[in-house]
C-alpha cells in the first residue's frame, strides 16, 4: 500500500550516499536528551489492540507512518489513523483511533483491520458509528474548544474506493461528525472566486498538505498532491476555511507551478511558493505562517527537493522568501553542532516532523532526500532548532541512513538517538518536552521499515 514503497525498498539495497555537507561525520552525544519510551526497536510490527476503551500496558499501535497526532485538554496523547501494520499483520491504510495516557495506550475507536471504508452519517450530525475511512497523510487543526479536525488525505471514501479525498471531519466529545467536502475519493476542487467565500468552495481531494491557525482561530491549508497512483500532480493553493466555508487565498488552482520568489526579504504580492508536497510548517507569536522545504517546484520550474523558507503575513496577504535556495537539491550546511549560524541550513528535503516551543521557536527533526537521478534516497535523523533567522543544527547525526540506538527503554543513556526517519508524529507535552512515534526508517539492526517506537526529547 506504500504509494513510494519501491524507492525505499531499492534505498535499502544500495550503498547510500549522504545529501548532506561535506565533512560526512557522525556526531553521537555523549549525554543524549533522547529516551526510548516504548514500542519495539525492531521495524514491522504488529498492533496490539487489547479491549476497546481499556488501557494496558502491551498495548501499542502497530508500526507505521503518515498519521496524525494532537494533545486534548488534559495533556493525553492522540493518534489516528496512517499506513503500517494492523492486529493481523497486514499492511495498509488505517483508521484506528488511539488515546496515550503517558505509560499506556487506549485504543478507543475506528477498526483493528486496515483498508476500511469510511462511515459518513448524515451530514453535520454526530455519531458512535460514524468513522473517517483508512487514510494517511490528512492534515488536522484544533479549534478554540480543543476538537480536532481532519481534511482529506490519500485512502478509502465511503463506498471503498482509494483515491485522494476532500472530506472534513470534527471530533468531538467521543464522536466523529462529517462536515464538508465528498464521501468519494479523487473530487475535484471548487475555488470559485480568488478571496471570496462561499457554500459550494472546496479544496479538491489531496494528501501531503500543510496547515496552520490563525489567530482568529481559522484553519489554513496550502499545497499537496492530488495523484495517488500514477504521476506527480502538485497543488501550491492556499485555502482559509472559517464560518463553516472554505476561500481560497492565492496560490494556483492548475497543478506543479514554478515558484515565484521576488526578493529575499521583502513581501510582494505576486510571491508564491512553488507546488510541493510533504512540506514543514507553523506559525509564529505575531500569527504569521511559515513554510520550509518539501518536494515539488522551484523557480525554474524544475522539480526536486526544496530547502527554501517563506513567511506568510495573515495581515497583508503577502509571502516573503526569507532564506535557502530558490533552486532544488541544495546540501546541508550543518556548521558547528549546538551553534547558530547564518549560513546553517537542513538542506533539500521533505516528510520530516516538526514543532514549535514555549519560546516560539522552530524545530525539525529527520525527513529524507531523494535523488531522482540515482535513485538513492538519504534518511535523515538530525535535529535542528530555528531561533532569530538562524538555523541552529542541535543533535543528531550529519551522516545519512542512520540506525537507531535505544539502550534501556524509559532511561536515558550515552548516545540514544532515534534512528533516521521520516513520516513520524509528533507532541510537546505540559513539560515541555518533544516527543516522536512511529515513522519508516531504520531501526535498531539497520532495517528500514514501518516503525512504532516512541521517543522523548528533553531540551
Amino acid at each position: 500500500m506504500k504509494w513510494c514503497a519501491f524507492i525505499f525498498a531499492a534505498a535499502a539495497m544500495l550503498s547510500l550516499s549522504s545529501c548532506s555537507s561535506s565533512s560526512g561525520t557522525s556526531f553521537t552525544q555523549g549525554s543524549s536528551k533522547w529516551t526510548w519510551m516504548g514500542g519495539a526497536n525492531t521495524a514491522n510490527q504488529n498492533g496490539v489492540y487489547g479491549t476497546q476503551g481499556a488501557a494496558a500496558s502491551s498495548n501499542i499501535p502497530g508500526s507505521r507512518e503518515q498519521s496524525i497526532s494532537w494533545i486534548d485538554s488534559s495533556g493525553n496523547f492522540w493518534l489516528f489513523g496512517g499506513d503500517g501494520y494492523d492486529l493481523d499483520g497486514t499492511n495498509g491504510f488505517l483508521s484506528d483511533l488511539w488515546e496515550f495516557n503517558g505509560s499506556e495506550w487506549i485504543w478507543t475507536g475506528g477498526s483493528a483491520i486496515a483498508n476500511q471504508a469510511g462511515f459518513y452519517g448524515s451530514l453535520g450530525v454526530a455519531s458512535s458509528s460514524n468513522i473517517p475511512g483508512a487514510r494517511n497523510s490528512e492534515v488536522r487543526w484544533l479549534d478554540n474548544s480543543g476538537n480536532l479536525w481532519l481534511f482529506g488525505g490519500g485512502g478509502y471514501d465511503s463506498t471503498g474506493t482509494l483515491g485522494p479525498l476532500s472530506d472534513l471531519w470534527e471530533y468531538s466529545s467521543g464522536q466523529w461528525v462529517w462536515m464538508g467536502g465528498s464521501s468519494f475519493a479523487n473530487q475535484a476542487g471548487t475555488y470559485g472566486s480568488q478571496g471570496q467565500a462561499a457554500p459550494g468552495n472546496i479544496p479538491g481531494g489531496r494528501f501531503h498538505s500543510v496547515s496552520w491557525i490563525d489567530k482568529a482561530g481559522n484553519f489554513w491549508l496550502f499545497g499537496g498532491n492530488i495523484q495517488l497512483n500514477t504521476g506527480e500532480l502538485y497543488l501550491n493553493d492556499l485555502w482559509r476555511y472559517s464560518g463553516g466555508e472554505w476561500t481560497w487565498m492565492g496560490g494556483s488552482s492548475a497543478t506543479n507551478q514554478p515558484g515565484v520568489y521576488g526578493t529575499q526579504g521583502s513581501a510582494a504580492a505576486g510571491n508564491i511558493p512553488g507546488s510541493r508536497e510533504q512540506a514543514y510548517a507553523w506559525a509564529d507569536s505575531s500569527g504569521n505562517f511559515w513554510l520550509y522545504g518539501g518536494n515539488g517546484y522551484d523557480s525554474t520550474g524544475t522539480y526536486g527537493f526544496l530547502n527554501d523558507l517563506w513567511e506568510y503575513s495573515t495581515t497583508t496577504g503577502q509571502w516573503t522568501w526569507i532564506s535557502g535556495a530558490n533552486v532544488v537539491n541544495q546540501a546541508a550546511n550543518y556548521g558547528t553542532q549546538g551553534t547558530a549560524a547564518a549560513g546553517n541550513t537542513p538542506g533539500a528535503r521533505n516528510g520530516g516532523t516538526s514543532w514549535t516551543d514555549a519560546a516560539g521557536n522552530f524545530w525539525l527533526f529527520g525527513g529524507y532526500f531523494h535523488n531522482e537521478a540515482s535513485g538513492v534516497v538519504d534518511e535523515f535523523n538530525d535535529l535542528w532548532e530555528y531561533s532569530s533567522g538562524q538555523w541552529t543544527w542541535v543533535s543528531g547525526s550529519n551522516s545519512t541512513n542512520e540506525s537507531g540506538t535505544y539502550g534501556t527503554m524509559g532511561a536515558p543513556g550515552t548516545g540514544t538517538l532515534p534512528g533516521a526517519r521520516h513520516y513520524s508524529v509528533n507532541w510537546v507535552d505540559s513539560s515541555g518536552n518533544f516527543w516522536i512515534f512511529s515513522g519508516y526508517g531504520f531501526d535498531s539492526t539497520g532495517t528500514l521499515g514501518y516503525l512504532n517506537d516512541l521517543w522523548r526529547y528533553e531540551p
